[in-house]
């Protein structure tokens, strides 16, 4: 099971966090994966583990907020590996603020980068896939999206759009074999997170029915079951990977 040798994938934010290990989950599962993101140093780095450790991998210095950026990473990718199978839509930003004081350059950001971005990636990752008449694309959300975060108003209203865009896409190109779905990750252990206290934290964990915050592996798990042949028949769902801190 789970197995998806010589598939093709593009992970975007994949520099660090839950992007850094999907590709690495993926790689191990025989999957040539494309790492993008904009710190080209982190994807160097990236990509030798994966090459010593047997894999194929590819880094693309992509900006997902600029459209001709993510136009030259696609051609790149299919330049490399004549396919692609996956798209794993990762790449986020946060510009924290209470809605009252949000200057519209934070909120401009935000949306750009976290939904305006996987929409241009899904936009050049269909015509690939429904010729091919299958794919993948898996979104990432967040439990936020879900259960509104004071002080976070457009990276939530940027993660409800990622269930919105995901439920749409699913339902548009489901007759071409193509499964789109979302997950949606509680709090984790990633450098996003990292800038909390160690009481916030604690707090969080309180909150948390499992009693810990959780890893970028778990997300990463998560992603390759949707990826697989097993979640064929799974579209337009939302997978929640948060410890049981919110129970739709």
């Amino acid at each position: 099971m789970f197995s998806l040798k010589d598939k093709v994938a593009l992970i975007t934010g994949a520099s660090q966090g839950i992007g850094r290990d999907t590709a690495l989950a993926l790689a191990e599962a025989g999957v040539k994966v494309a790492v993008a993101a904009r710190n080209e140093e982190k994807l160097a780095t990236l990509v030798q583990e994966i090459t010593a450790k047997g894999g194929e991998a590819l880094a693309v210095k992509m900006d997902v907020a600029d459209l001709d950026q993510v136009k030259a990473g696609f051609k790149s990718v299919l330049e490399k590996f004549a396919r692609l199978d996956i798209l794993v839509n990762n790449a986020a930003i946060t510009r924290d603020g209470l809605a009252i004081r949000m200057k519209p350059d934070d909120w401009d950001a935000v949306l750009r980068t976290n939904l305006t971005g996987a929409h241009f990636c899904i936009q050049q990752a269909l015509p690939v896939m429904m010729r091919a008449r299958a794919g993948r694309i898996i979104n990432i959300s967040s439990v936020v999206a879900q259960m509104g975060n004071a002080g976070q108003v457009n990276y939530v209203a940027a993660k409800a759009g990622i269930i919105g865009l995901t439920k749409a896409i699913a339902m548009e190109i489901a007759s071409r074999n193509i499964t789109v779905n979302a997950v949606a990750p509680g709090f984790i252990a990633t450098p996003m997170t990292d800038v909390l206290s160690a009481n916030v934290k604690e707090e969080l964990k309180i909150r948390i029915p499992l009693g810990r915050m959780g890893t970028s592996r778990d997300v990463a798990a998560a992603i390759l079951f949707l990826a697989s042949d097993e979640a064929a028949y799974i579209t337009g769902h939302v997978l929640d990977v948060n410890g049981g801190m919110y129970l739709a």
